[in-house]
């Protein structure tokens, strides 16, 4: 049975669905930018096919060092939030460091309470081979799964540092195999970040289901980066990102010009306040 709108109300425009974005495997490149507000969710959500609440909220929002600080409350605000700024692409939520990795029957309890607390269409999280378990555990209970290899930054006190991996032929191997497991596991996408460039192609070849790059190569399914990063708002950023713009220098101008025009008494102006009502 169709669902009819009311007369005269346009009908809702579908929000797009996990299925949506493993079927892009192969086709038009898929397009992602994370989102932890509503609104710049807002702003996104027009251009992109899916928005990923990463826990990169921790270091972007909270001025952390890492992502390992961040807890799944965090998680499920912001994710509220993006969902109300969005209506057309898919929301992926990460599920935060220490909230999944114990057990299958761990991550489950996690990624419902996500789902159902968000409104979320997915959850992410990062490890290949180790949690492949995870990953068809979750897939097989009804949970949309992105996978997530390469530079996993909820790993950094193990890594020791940000940096590019899979350089090697040892460790392009387990990456590869990591990939792999995930999507035989069930994973509807994979996150390949910061990896030699051949063995993301490589991976984008021989897997299913398809790959998102963010300091990947050209030839994945599609590409992602956080907002602040392209945006010119983040201090430090890698090698990976492209600054599209260089909005932090415009905010700071306008915020010194805020504060000249109220030192000087010139703002508010006549138009910027109320007269009393006549009569």
């Amino acid at each position: 049975m169709s669902v009819q709108s009311a007369p005269g109300k346009p009908a809702a425009a579908r929000r797009l669905t996990a299925p949506d974005i493993r079927a892009r495997k192969g086709g038009e490149p898929i397009v992602s930018l994370t989102a932890y507000h509503a609104h710049t969710a807002r702003l996104v959500d027009p251009h992109v096919d899916f928005m990923l609440v990463g826990d990169s909220l921790g270091m972007v929002m909270h001025g952390m060092e890492t992502t390992v600080p961040v807890t799944v409350e965090m998680m499920i605000l912001q994710g509220q939030a993006v969902m109300r700024g969005s209506a057309k692409a898919l929301v992926v939520v990460d599920l935060p460091f220490g909230s999944y990795e114990g057990s299958p029957q761990q991550a489950f309890a996690t990624a419902s309470r996500v789902l159902k607390e968000t409104g979320a269409g997915a959850v992410k999280l990062e490890g290949g081979r180790r949690m492949a378990e995870t990953v068809r555990f979750l897939a097989d209970r009804g949970v949309p799964v992105m996978g997530h290899v390469g530079l996993t930054p909820q790993a950094i006190n193990t890594l020791g540092s940000f940096k590019a991996l899979g350089r090697d032929e040892a460790g392009a191997a387990m990456i590869l195999d990591d990939a792999r497991s995930i999507a035989d596991a069930g994973a509807f996408s994979i996150v390949l970040e910061a990896m030699s460039e051949p063995l993301a192609a490589q991976i984008t070849r021989e897997v299913a289901p398809p790959t998102i790059g963010i300091g990947g190569s050209s030839a994945c399914d599609g590409q992602i980066l956080v907002l602040e990063d392209m945006l010119g708002l983040s201090d430090r950023v890698p090698r990976f990102v492209k600054k599209f713009a260089d909005i932090g220098p415009a905010i700071g101008a306008a915020v010194e010009a805020y504060a000249s025009e109220v030192r000087a008494r010139s703002f508010p102006g006549p138009e910027h306040v109320y007269a009393p009502k006549k009569g």
